[in-house]
């Protein structure tokens, strides 16, 4: 059993006795792709969670963060270059081990 809270917990307000007061009256419908459903469900599955508590514990992080939990930006122009490039195969490097690459990185590296 979870401990006593008298106030406000990341995951909603909780009594006396440890357990949530708050009503669970809302419901939500949403549109997924079902690989994307399957695979965090799966996820969520093995981190002990139902859809409908990670959904829970993701609005609560929105409140708390007054916004996403997490950032969420557009790529600036040199990241959009590069893609139209790497989508085109342009400036594709390959390498047959992680050593060689690794020993690439080292190789640039030092001649900074």
């Amino acid at each position: 059993m979870m401990d006593k809270v008298d106030d406000v917990s990341l995951l909603g307000y909780y009594g006396d006795e440890g357990v949530s007061t708050m009503a669970k009256a809302e419901f939500i419908r949403a549109r997924i792709e079902p690989e994307v459903k399957h695979e965090a469900e799966a996820i969520l599955k093995r981190l002990g969670l139902s859809i409908s508590e990670a959904v829970n514990l993701f609005y609560n992080q929105v409140i708390l963060y007054r916004g996403l939990p997490f950032e969420v930006k557009l790529p600036n122009e040199e990241t959009l270059q590069v893609f139209g490039e790497t989508d085109a195969g342009k400036n594709l490097t390959e390498w047959t081990t992680p050593d060689d690459l690794f020993a690439n990185i080292k190789r640039k590296a030092a001649r900074k």
